[in-house]
């Protein structure tokens, strides 16, 4: 299933693209915790834990940095234990802001296929919502801290 999302951001690429990577938990309603555990100086190849917190149910995922190209592009894999996940930032510079874009990819495993393939339109609705949200929240703590 896949999702994608854009918002304008009133801030200087450079900043949007760091608060938007390294900031997430401060930022996101979802993501409760997030921490690296090898840092790779060029980035891909950096490997995290992200927990997620929704309705009440806690998910932990091993994540990797796959690709990061700063201040234009990042992406990463998640790997959970219902379903990983690929998520892909892209940040394009307005001269007065950033546009940023979010795609993701929910690729499910075991039983959480059937559902996905019997329950997956209605899904798509609730997780283009919620992306929203978090683009929603993600512009209004980019203006909101960092400075002009």
């Amino acid at each position: 299933m896949r999702n994608e999302g854009q918002i304008e951001i009133d801030r200087p690429i450079a900043s949007v693209f760091e608060r938007t990577l390294d900031h997430v938990s401060e930022w996101s309603q979802i993501v409760v915790e997030d921490r690296v555990i090898v840092e790779k100086a060029e980035g891909v190849g950096t490997t995290f834990v992200t927990v997620t917190e929704e309705h009440g149910k806690r998910m932990e995922f091993q994540g990797v940095i796959t690709r990061y190209e700063a201040p234009f592009v990042s992406a990463i894999h998640l790997t959970g234990e219902m379903f990983n996940l690929v998520i892909e930032y892209e940040f394009e510079d307005l001269g007065s802001g950033t546009r940023v874009t979010q795609r993701s990819d929910v690729e499910p495993k075991g039983w959480f296929k059937v559902f996905l393939f019997l329950f997956g339109w209605m899904m798509r609705r609730s997780n283009c919502a919620a992306m929203n949200d978090e683009l929603e929240r993600l512009k209004n703590y980019c203006e909101e801290t960092i400075p002009e």
